[in-house]
């Protein structure tokens, strides 16, 4: 069946430990109050957003032959998201990450590439992704086998069908990634880096500049991510700054998933760009108040009820 959203990219088994107060010396053991295995990676994160947002999703990725494959693909499933194009490769562990999370300080991870390592554009289902509403690409510029090239074929012919492209992207440090995007982006309705890998590909720290560059390099609408200092965007018609709705802050891991499940949740319900941001900025906001990537987000009726209680400093420049 036709679904609203086919998300595209990684899916990786996160093992998420609770705040501690510091990392260990060598030889010291630190305990923590919570640690929990759970789905991670930008396609599994949008897909189980969107279906707390009562949104059809249909997931295109790799998982390996084993039990870790297993365990998040019974996930997807349980969360209603549709696993019928997720691949798997028995010659690839699944992807994973162990996200290490100290009071006060940013997140540190490690992280196993696996088998979203040898995924590629051709092995996007094309016939899904003409009859979907959106099509998102998380992560792009940190999956090595799927490159601009493959990209631009995909999203031409979807484009053509009327769907709307949304890509967001990671990047483990410095590259020629610019280059890829100068290709990739005039093919691309929304692009959604946020301001740090932004400043990495550009060498730019305004947000302002970032999102005017991405959007002069082809971006339909650029929306840079500053987490609780708000987001900017840019687009033909429209420019805005947007604040941040205040909630406790617990881990920020799949925070930025969960603002572009938001800002397609707008896309899908054909909503104006300044309520694309409003749920975006909710959804968001509600993924750090628990641990983990999913288990904070809003359902569809909590975000609805939320923004109808919480007002949004947005404003246009």
């Amino acid at each position: 069946m036709p679904q609203d959203v086919l998300s595209v990219g990684l899916v990786v088994a996160d093992h998420v430990c609770a705040p501690v107060d510091h990392l260990p010396a060598a030889g010291e053991l630190v305990t923590t109050s919570d640690m929990i295995l759970s789905i991670g990676g930008g396609a599994s994160n949008v897909a189980v957003d969107l279906r707390k947002m009562n949104c059809s999703v249909a997931i295109a990725a790799a998982v390996g032959d084993d039990a870790f494959g297993r365990i998040v693909r019974d996930m997807l499933a349980e969360q209603g998201v549709d696993v019928s194009h997720l691949r798997v490769l028995p010659s690839r562990p699944t992807s994973q990450t162990l996200i290490v999370n100290v009071r006060g300080q940013d997140r540190r991870f490690i992280h196993l590439i696996g088998a979203y390592g040898e995924y590629r554009a051709e092995d996007i289902p094309l016939e899904a992704a003409r009859q979907a509403k959106v099509l998102y690409v998380g992560y792009f510029l940190l999956m090595p086998a799927l490159t601009a090239e493959g990209l631009i074929p995909v999203f031409e012919e979807v484009r053509r069908a009327g769907v709307r492209v949304v890509v967001d992207i990671a990047i483990g440090g410095p590259g020629d990634h610019a280059a890829k995007l100068e290709r990739l982006l005039p093919y691309v309705d929304v692009f959604t880096p946020n301001q740090d890998e932004a400043a990495v590909i550009l060498g730019e720290r305004d947000p302002v500049k970032q999102a005017e560059a991405f959007h002069r390099m082809g971006a339909g609408t650029a929306i840079i991510t500053m987490g609780q200092n708000g987001s900017v965007l840019v687009s033909r018609d429209v420019r805005l700054k947007a604040g941040s709705y205040p909630v406790e802050f617990v881990d920020g891991s799949g925070g930025g998933d969960a603002f572009c499940a938001g800002y397609i949740y707008g896309l899908i319900k054909r909503l104006p760009p300044e309520e694309c941001l409003k749920i975006a900025s909710a959804l968001g906001a509600s993924c750090v108040r628990a641990i983990g990537t999913t288990p904070g987000v809003f359902t569809e009726a909590e975000c609805l009820d939320f923004l109808r209680r919480h007002t949004l400093p947005l404003e246009r420049f």
